[in-house]
């Protein structure tokens, strides 16, 4: 199998199940035009978070990892009236693409984006009592990734959900000599759930238009 059938797969996928959002298309556009890395979410997964969302009833979501806000749109879109999402960002111009697409989504009174390293924002999170959220989704820096999870759960409660995406690292997350930061630090991220006595927790691998990657997704239990 290839990336161009996996891609096509994808597309149909999207356009037997999703219909065409301006808003959603002009998001990539407009970071697309901001120089921005091509790491959000193709369409068929934001709508995955959307249901993941629905489905445990969130009202108040935490997304770690904004860039353009694309998924912070989906996410958004999953909760009730008086919802939140609260997502952090690292990079100011970044962020400020988007609040212009989170506005343009007619979401911003759904959206708090927070600017800087979620080290120092998560602390800030709990300071406030902020939580419990009743979802997280880890999409940022991966070397990080122990430290978002440390900091989730302090932010959770028995019922949430922790989704961390980009696990798979085009497999080389099942090579225990890898030296790449970003391996390791996902290696530890799994090494910390199975750990943690208070997740119940699975990954899944994926093929698509965003390649071969895949995610994690666990639960908070009593």
């Amino acid at each position: 199998m290839s990336q161009a059938v996996w891609s096509a797969v994808d597309a149909y996928f999207s356009a037997s199940l999703l219909p065409e959002d301006p808003v959603l298309e002009a998001a990539l556009r407009d970071s697309d035009a901001a120089g921005m890395p091509s790491h959000h979410v193709a369409p068929n997964q934001g709508k995955l978070l959307q249901l993941f969302a629905q489905m445990c009833g969130a009202r108040r979501v935490l997304e770690i990892g904004t860039l353009a806000g694309y998924s912070t749109i989906w996410l958004a879109r999953a909760l009730p009236e008086g919802g939140k999402v609260v997502t952090l960002e690292a990079n100011p111009q970044h962020a400020e693409v988007a609040r212009r697409n989170i506005e343009r989504a007619g979401l911003a009174h759904k959206v708090e984006i927070r600017v800087g390293k979620g080290a120092e924002t998560l602390p800030l999170l709990v300071a406030e009592g902020a939580g419990p959220f009743d979802l997280i989704f880890i999409d940022a820096d991966k070397p990080s990734n122990p430290l978002y999870l440390d900091w989730s759960l302090k932010l959770t409660r028995p019922g949430s959900v922790i989704i961390g995406d980009n696990v798979v690292r085009n497999g080389a997350v099942a090579d225990p000599t890898s030296e790449d930061a970003n391996v390791i630090g996902v290696r530890r991220f799994f090494e910390l759930m199975a750990a943690e006595p208070r997740l119940s927790a699975t990954a899944l691998q994926t093929v698509g238009s965003k390649g071969y990657d895949g995610f994690s997704l666990a639960i908070v239990q009593g």
